[in-house]
């Protein structure tokens, strides 16, 4: 573990280099602790593959204090990786009319778009980090034969709601926006709630499956084509 200064009020904690589900575990369990503790100062825990992004109150703590805070908090860190976690379940209309991205997949790849869709939707997948708006979750890892890299190309309009894959994660578009993601399908699944305080009815305590369903069930739950 290693904690950086990451501006005048926060600092960030690595816990690795490389990106594994051993090192994912150690990050969610260090983001339960300090969540746990309830100290006031804590403004913002954002947690990324391997680290944490910590931001804090600067009349509570200076560097060397908040590092020393952490370092004692989280000397001890346990990880269960049999923890049970929440599994949600995202319903996924795979047409091709939202499908952007399924017939170039399936002429890279060899397979059938059906295969393709079953392969997509057969792993429960663990969210590692919540990313550059709010309630994207990076989900990982995606079955081998159907990573794929980054679009050369990327779009000006992602609507919102495709469910995508680069490399070997995938996720959801939350909201319309740019992007270079391979778009498989689209859910009506909500990912974005000003309600609530997270902004997001996910978070790296979840998993994510994704389910299959028909175009009519998808415009019922008010889905967009």
């Amino acid at each position: 573990m290693k904690i950086n200064l990451a501006s005048v009020d926060s600092v960030i904690i690595y816990f690795g280099d490389e990106i594994s589900k051993e090192i994912s575990l150690i990050v969610k369990q260090a983001y339960e602790l300090i969540k746990r503790s309830n100290n006031k100062a804590f403004i913002e825990v954002i947690p990324s593959y391997n680290s944490l992004l910590v931001s804090y109150d600067i009349f509570s703590f200076d560097y060397e204090t908040i590092k020393s805070f952490l370092e004692n908090l989280l000397q001890d860190i346990r990880v269960n990786e049999n923890e049970e976690k929440s599994i949600i379940t995202v319903d996924v209309y795979y047409g091709q009319e939202v499908g952007l991205d399924l017939e170039y997949m399936s002429g890279k790849t060899k397979l059938t778009i059906d295969e393709i869709i079953q392969l997509h939707t057969s792993k429960v997948y663990d969210i590692y980090a919540i990313g550059f708006l709010p309630g994207f979750a990076y989900m990982a890892s995606v079955d081998d034969k159907i990573a794929m890299p980054r679009l050369e190309n990327p779009r000006k309009k992602i609507p919102k709601g495709s469910v995508a894959i680069a490399d070997n994660q995938t996720a959801i578009y939350p909201k319309d926006t740019p992007g270079g993601w391979n778009i498989l399908g689209k859910t009506a699944f909500e990912l974005f709630d000003k309600k609530l305080e997270s902004l997001s009815p996910v978070s790296i305590k979840n998993q994510i499956q994704f389910n299959s369903i028909s175009k009519e069930e998808f415009l019922s739950q008010g889905g967009v084509l």
